[in-house]
């Protein structure tokens, strides 16, 4: 796989945070551009995109790409990387495969549930099944193919602090994965070049697992947050969300389980990791402040549909979903 081209479909905190590295690092050798709107076009049109760190130890950057809110404006890509959130996604189907040539790989940024999940699944017994409440048209499936597909699993806090500009908490990390488990040419090569660009990759022939690992939390912390205004640092130091906070991780751990999952760490050991987060703003709070659709359905939507498909209860995941459907009613209201 050759990768001259690259586009972020997406520059908010993390995607803007990929395509500053990438354009730094790799000045001259490929060329980056991304897909913007609003206010965070405008400034990365402007002033470009720059990066800083919450521990000075990293050096911040700044650096100029191509910046447009009209993907048929560029030409097909090597590589895109959608920084989307995956209730997003669906409307940005037609302008993603604007961008694709026979040979574009699509790496796709997500939480929770991706729509691609059970493409060449061999673990669940339910490979090439559609999730419509991730792609009620099949666009993304049709469109995009999950054959072009690298999941990545991002281990990264950032939050866009004002408009082209990216706080980053700590130097995270990504596992990268094909759907069909092999660890492919094109998987090597879009490792090595984000490699070059001082990113932290990790390429794993199980990238569910990773997904199921990083859900486990993101379901409990993310809507919870939301539902109270939180930081993780609050929630963890009342008794009584915290043991909220464990029993959905045991849900999402029993659903993955049936599913095939195999997870690395149990919920009682990432529940007490949890206790050494700081004042950290979850993303789906960060948009709840903002005003913006709120990631549910990604989440605890597809813990809940998922858990009725393998025929294990979540009882606490309804329950917060059906609250944090409404809040996100009332806040875009």
């Amino acid at each position: 796989m050759s990768i001259k081209t690259i586009c972020i479909y997406g520059a908010g905190a993390l995607g803007g945070a990929f395509a500053a590295n990438i354009a730094h690092a790799l000045q001259g050798k490929v060329e980056v551009s991304v897909i913007a709107r609003g206010a965070q076009l405008a400034a990365i049109r402007e002033q470009g995109l720059s990066v800083i760190y919450d521990n000075e130890a990293f050096p911040a950057i700044s650096t100029r790409v191509t910046a447009t809110d009209d993907p048929s404006s560029l030409p097909p890509q090597d590589l895109v990387i959608t920084g989307l959130k995956g209730h997003q996604l669906s409307a940005a189907a037609d302008g993603i495969a604007s961008l694709l040539h026979p040979q574009t790989r699509v790496m796709m940024i997500l939480n929770g549930i991706p729509w691609w999940y059970f493409h060449q699944d061999e673990t669940s017994g339910f490979a090439e099944r559609q999730l419509p409440q991730l792609d009620p048209d099949g666009k993304l499936w049709t469109l995009i193919d999950p054959k072009r597909v690298i999941g990545c699993v991002a281990y990264q806090g950032a939050e866009v602090i004002q408009p082209g500009r990216t706080k980053l908490n700590g130097k995270g990390h990504f596992f990268l994965g094909e759907p069909n488990g092999k660890l492919s040419a094109d998987l090597q090569a879009v490792a090595d070049l984000l490699g070059q660009a001082g990113l932290d990759i990790r390429p794993t022939a199980r990238i569910r697992d990773e997904i199921w690992a990083k859900l486990r939390g993101n379901a409990a912390f993310n809507p919870i947050s939301a539902l109270t205004r939180a930081l993780m640092v609050d929630l963890m130091a009342n008794p009584e969300l915290a043991q909220m906070v464990r029993k959905i991780m045991n849900e999402v751990q029993a659903v993955g389980i049936a599913l095939g999952c195999r997870f690395q760490r149990s919920a009682d050991e990432q529940f007490a990791s949890a206790n050494g987060f700081g004042p950290v703003k979850t993303s789906m709070l960060q948009d709840l402040i903002a005003g913006k659709a709120l990631e549910i359905i990604p989440l605890n939507g597809m813990v809940v549909e998922l858990g009725k498909l393998a025929n294990v209860p979540t009882p606490i995941c309804d329950t917060i979903l059906t609250l944090a459907q409404q809040l996100d009613v009332e806040n875009r209201r």
